[in-house]
């Protein structure tokens, strides 16, 4: 049912709409109670914070991640006067839903659906609204089952567009996927200054495919915006192709990040704003599933203050698989080779048994064997990838490295990697959709 707000009553009536209250409030009491109505009641609320999507969105400011934050403050917003829109939120898993609560701003859709799947292409309407008239929807004793739901609308209630402050999904969940199986997008060495105009601008061939794959979420290995990382650069470049998934990406710095004239680092966490630094830093780490995540900001692997911290994050980590990325990799075969600068933290991080590491900074694919900080090929060693196809011009490869295990230059891509509770593997899939490589599949120490 819509839930709407109702004009007054005239104030003669008080005294039986009071009676009328006390009758409706124990009657619903009772059908809380009543057993077919007690799991409804109970059903939590499952979208808030969940990656979003939207076919527009009418600024940078009011994204689709808007409507799922629990902000009353905050909404999305559609392009004005365009008929159909949409705005779909990937809730992770597969779910039932019974409810779906509706804020609407002053435009809002007369006509729209209400839509489930389970791949995020083949739809199943669970509403279908054809009157509606703003204020507040609240959509209950649904019965949908799916991973996303999609608010789908077909006719705007104003000459605006549409405009949520909230879309509050509720339901239960049936249960991840198997193995707590999730995949991951990573490429470093993204966005040279140059658009999808130019047909051998690489980067928004690289993006298209990421956002093919659409993983759980993006991993970026710096040098994200070339050649200085200007604020007016990212937003010229790198917002036009893999800004598209900003919202679903953990980013760290790379060297050029640091080149930008306003200040090191500064055009990069103006663009990224809280989602590099999330903890105040240009480092941080998170978890999903059996896994904890370190991104990490080569630019200051001399100062004390990361390595501390890196130290005590591993510390407290309670996950038995271990993940850590940054730019400048220890190992490379390609132009810029081996860089030192990373083995203290190698050292920190293999006495911690972390399973892999992923950088950019030489612009090849390449996969190590497990080694040890000294490049020791050793069964509990740690796995590197070197993924830095992501755009910037390719470098050759120049002198192989021990343990070197595949090399690829010259063909852009993205790394899709496969997490489970217990191990993990990857294939890189070049910009043409074919993989180009698959790893073998490794355990977690």
């Amino acid at each position: 049912m819509r839930l709407n707000t109702s004009a007054q009553l005239p104030r003669g009536r008080s005294r039986t709409l009071t009676l009328l209250a006390a009758v409706l409030t124990l009657l619903g009491g009772l059908l809380l109670a009543w057993p077919g109505r007690a799991g409804a009641a109970a059903d939590p609320l499952i979208s808030r914070g969940k990656p979003a999507t939207s076919s527009s969105s009418e600024t940078s400011s009011l994204g689709a991640k808007n409507a799922f934050d629990g902000d009353g403050a905050t909404r999305w917003a559609s392009a004005e006067g365009k008929d159909p829109q949409w705005i779909r939120v990937d809730l992770g898993v597969t779910a039932t839903i019974s409810r779906v609560r509706l804020s609407w701003e002053a435009a809002y859709a007369k006509a729209y659906r209400l839509e489930v799947s389970q791949d995020g292409a083949s739809w199943t309407p669970i509403v279908d609204e054809k009157a509606g008239n703003g204020g507040t929807d609240d959509w209950t004793g649904l019965s949908g089952k799916g991973r996303y739901l999609r608010l789908y609308g077909t006719a705007r209630g104003t000459s605006y567009g549409y405009s949520l402050y909230e879309a509050e999904v509720y339901g239960t969940i049936d249960g991840g996927p198997p193995g707590g199986a999730f995949t991951v997008v990573a490429a470093g060495d993204i966005a040279a200054q140059c658009t999808a105009a130019d047909s051998g601008c690489a980067h928004p061939k690289t993006a298209a495919l990421a956002r093919q794959i659409d993983p759980k979420f993006y991993l970026t290995l710096g040098d994200n915006q070339y050649d200085d990382a200007r604020i007016s650069d990212f937003r010229a470049y790198y917002d036009k192709t893999w800004g598209a998934f900003k919202a679903k990406t953990h980013p760290v710095p790379g060297n050029h990040e640091t080149y930008d004239p306003a200040g090191a680092l500064a055009g990069y966490k103006a663009y990224f704003g809280n989602i590099a630094y999330p903890q105040g830093r240009s480092y941080y780490s998170y978890d999903e599933g059996n896994w904890h995540f370190i991104a990490l900001d080569s630019n200051s692997f001399d100062q004390s203050a990361q390595i501390d911290w890196l130290k005590a994050d591993l510390a407290a980590n309670p996950k038995q698989c271990i993940a850590a990325y940054w730019h400048h990799p220890l190992y490379s075969s390609g132009g810029h080779g081996n860089d030192p600068v990373s083995k203290p933290v190698w050292k920190i991080l293999y006495g911690a048994k972390a399973d892999l590491v992923l950088n950019g900074h030489d612009h090849h694919y390449e996969r190590f064997a497990p080694q040890d900080p000294d490049g020791k090929a050793t069964a509990d060693g740690i796995v590197e990838i070197v993924g830095g196809m992501g755009g910037a011009e390719p470098y050759p490869i120049e002198q192989v490295q021990p343990n070197s295990q595949k090399r690829i230059s010259g063909q852009y891509g993205v790394l899709k990697l496969e997490f489970t509770d217990s191990g993990y593997g990857w294939t890189y899939v070049g910009t043409d959709g074919q993989a180009k490589d698959t790893s073998p599949k490794y355990g977690c120490h």
